[in-house]
């Protein structure tokens, strides 16, 4: 297949991804009939379809890959073969695929690879370095323990995805960052430790066939794209190369397409230069845009119908140029604001302003988004809750909630801790109230002497549920029937109550039902007949809070996430005790070490609702810069939330620790502070055109004078608020 590579740059909403489709079905038409005048010319006879497998076209896109490679489909018929991925999920599918290759290159044990969760990560991580860690070797100012863990694992990742040996990390961070940047530490030797521990950190895995996104990254672009063997394969499985949102991708992704470039494979690229969301984290815009002088440019031009097109160069004048911008408000509809004193009333008055827009048809929930550089959980609640009273549904972008905040999900690790023995330390008196009321949880229509009234109002979702054991029960059984015991922690018979009679006989069967349990499941553990502790998750989940009963999504959700995080955690430990056996440690053990992971991390569980979920009217969507950003998401109503805030230009978009030091246009000198200041200022020019690109007809500046914390909120957005009109009282 030869033809000319195509870089395909524009703004945003400019029509790239419809464009690499559209180039992409011209591409393969045109191979199509330059196979069948061929076979014409030849006199065999012509079957144009089907293609076969391979070669095929290999499809990148930074996000949403599965909405992509739907789109080429429906616009190709599917007639022509092609895999569509993102960069990390291909360099990870990759090296799995090719292990055995890296086994015999770097003489690895032969086992199968296991991908590591980044909590799991960061928890083994610990441990290795436990000895650096307690000796202060490690310690930086203003970092605490986990975040310490979390830069270094953080650091690997931007080497790896950098194309820079790990190495050279030490060398690098001496290099580039000096105490003017903002770091300290009280052991000169610091960046040489945090080296060291890294490498010990990447062989430690590679011994035992763990795998992160760190280790993963280095052996794709170190070791598998540069072997004779894989390169052939390659270049037999793909003929050309697809990518949507190059911006978006790491440095080591240039790699490969320039191999396959090199080998004839034409590529089609997209380019947006108000995008790189990924900035910060392992994207390197400036490096992937290099790949445009190997192609021919196609310019698009900027969408006329939206608001950044009419006042998108007005607005950055404001915002950039502080002391030298035109003086005077901007008088247009499509630029207001809503200004108020205290945050509460902030919130309030955005609601009243959405509410009253929806119910006077001028605009539908799915047109609307809610914006904000940090989403809070006070705002977050107090929108959702305002909204949701007026039938207006709210949709949160990647909604992360930890496990550990959910009911369910707590009192299963407190029954996890009165099964296994030498877990009493971790079960305490309300913890037990809790799960005896989660647990108790009975069907309305199983139960004759239940009325619908008596359930409880708290759980507008769970209306055919009903308490066997409500709160104060429950407290009353705890005083009475609990033994708390560092080795043995147990529930006593209900008889130990000397009043048990005024329980009632609902909740003296629920009780007695769930001691008889735990019962059961200790003389099976004694016995050696319950394989590991997932089961027993599994065999409570079951029996207390799956049969008979009707889940709201956000629960089914939380316990589909709790097995899975079990099984990994389980399966780890299993590869851990299989290659060290000397380091064997009881079961109970393990069981405490994830009931405190669960408890002490942010592992979270983001539910799935597809557009059937909501109503015709769709949903708001409410999320953070970075989240609306990444999943390319526009609407025609935008309100910015906390316009204000300081936190548009520091922190509205991600950004790890001494990521421009890995960037490839870094010239070696130390990262100081106004190099900081011009990355945010750039940044803050992309956020804004792309934000304003993606709105259609009004933007809503909300900003009140005090924070959430009560101090002043005087953000780079101030002065643009400033020349706003202000929208009238609803």
């Amino acid at each position: 297949m030869r033809t000319d590579s195509i870089w395909i740059t524009g703004p945003t909403q400019s029509g790239k991804t419809s464009r690499l489709v559209e180039q992409f079905c011209v591409w393969m038409q045109g191979k199509t009939a330059y196979e069948a005048a061929r076979l014409s010319q030849e006199g065999k006879k012509v079957k144009l379809s089907p293609l076969p497998k391979t070669p095929g076209i290999l499809v990148f896109a930074a996000n949403g890959w599965v909405e992509l490679a739907d789109k080429i489909a429906s616009q190709s018929g599917g007639k022509y073969p092609s895999q569509t991925t993102t960069p990390l999920r291909f360099f990870r599918d990759e090296v799995i695929l090719f292990w055995p290759l890296l086994i015999s290159k770097l003489n690895l044990r032969a086992q199968f690879p296991m991908r590591l969760r980044p909590e799991t990560e960061q928890e083994l991580a610990t441990k290795l370095w436990r000895s650096e860690l307690d000796s202060g070797l490690l310690r930086q100012e203003n970092l605490n323990e986990s975040r310490l863990v979390r830069r270094l694992l953080d650091l690997m990742q931007l080497a790896s995805a950098s194309g820079t040996p790990i190495e050279e990390i030490a060398i690098i961070l001496a290099q580039g960052i000096s105490e003017q940047s903002g770091f300290t530490s009280p052991n000169p030797a610091c960046f040489e430790c945090m080296g060291e521990s890294l490498l010990r950190w990447r062989g430690w895995c590679l011994e035992r066939g763990l795998l992160t996104y760190g280790i993963i990254c280095e052996l794709y672009w170190r070791y598998l794209l540069t072997d004779a063997i894989y390169q052939q394969h390659l270049t037999r499985r793909y003929e050309a190369v697809l990518a949507d949102d190059v911006d978006e991708y790491p440095a080591i992704t240039r790699n490969l397409f320039e191999f396959l470039l090199d080998k004839g494979a034409p590529g089609l690229f997209t380019f947006n230069r108000d995008g790189a969301v990924r900035l910060g984290l392992d994207a390197d815009p400036d490096y992937m845009a290099g790949l445009a002088g190997r192609c021919v440019v196609e310019r698009l031009n900027p969408p006329v119908d939206n608001v950044g097109f009419l006042l998108g160069e007005t607005i950055i004048e404001r915002v950039l140029n502080v002391y030298n911008y035109p003086s005077g408000l901007i008088a247009d509809p499509a630029l207001q604001s809503i200004q108020e004193v205290a945050r509460s009333q902030l919130l309030r008055k955005t609601a009243d302003v959405i509410i009253k827009a929806i119910k006077s048809k001028e605009v539908e929930a799915k047109d609307i988004a809610v914006i904000t550089p940090g989403l809070d959980a006070i705002a977050r609640y107090s929108l959702m809750e305002i909204l949701s009273k007026n039938g207006i549904p709210v949709e949160p972008l990647n909604e992360q909630r930890p496990l550990a905040s959910s009911p369910m999900i707590r009192g299963l690790l407190t029954l996890l801790g009165l099964v296994y023995p030498g877990l009493g330390r971790l079960v305490e008196r309300d913890a037990v109230a809790e799960m005896l009321v989660i647990l108790s949880r009975q069907s309305v229509d199983k139960t004759l002497d239940i009325l619908p009234e008596e359930t409880s109002e708290s759980m507008p979702f769970e209306a055919n549920l009903v308490m066997a054991i409500d709160p104060v029960r429950a407290g009353l059984l705890v005083d009475h029937c609990f033994h708390p015991d560092p080795e043995f922690p147990r529930l006593l018979p209900v008889t130990e109550f000397p009043r048990w009679d005024r329980l009632g006989y609902r909740a003296k069967t629920a009780y007695e039902e769930i001691l008889r349990w735990i019962d059961k499941q200790r003389n099976q553990l004694q016995q050696r007949l319950i394989p590991s502790f997932v089961s027993v998750l599994d065999r409570a989940i079951q029996e207390f809070l799956w049969k008979g009963k009707i889940l709201q999504i956000e629960q089914v959700t939380a316990l589909r996430e709790l097995i899975e995080i079990a099984q990994h955690y389980w399966q780890v430990d299993e590869r851990l005790r299989q290659i060290q056996p000397q380091e064997y440690v009881a079961e109970e053990v393990t069981v405490g070490e994830f009931i405190l992971l669960l408890r002490r991390s942010s592992i979270s569980a983001n539910p799935y609702r597809g557009l059937e979920f909501w109503p015709p009217g769709g949903a708001v969507t409410l999320g953070t810069i970075f989240q609306y950003r990444f999943n390319r998401r526009f609407h025609r109503w935008q309100f910015w939330l906390d316009a204000g805030s300081p936190l548009w230009q520091s922190s509205g978009e991600a950004a790890r620790f001494g990521y421009g030091l890995f960037q490839k246009s870094w010239n070696g000198r130390s990262w100081m502070s106004e190099d900081q200041s011009r990355e945010d200022e750039a940044r803050l020019r992309r956020i804004l055109l792309d934000l304003l690109c993606r709105a259609r007809e009004r933007v809503y500046l909300c900003h009140s004078d005090l924070a959430v914390n009560g101090q002043d909120q005087t953000g780079p957005l101030l002065t643009l608020v400033n020349a706003t009109v202000p929208v009238n009282s609803p």
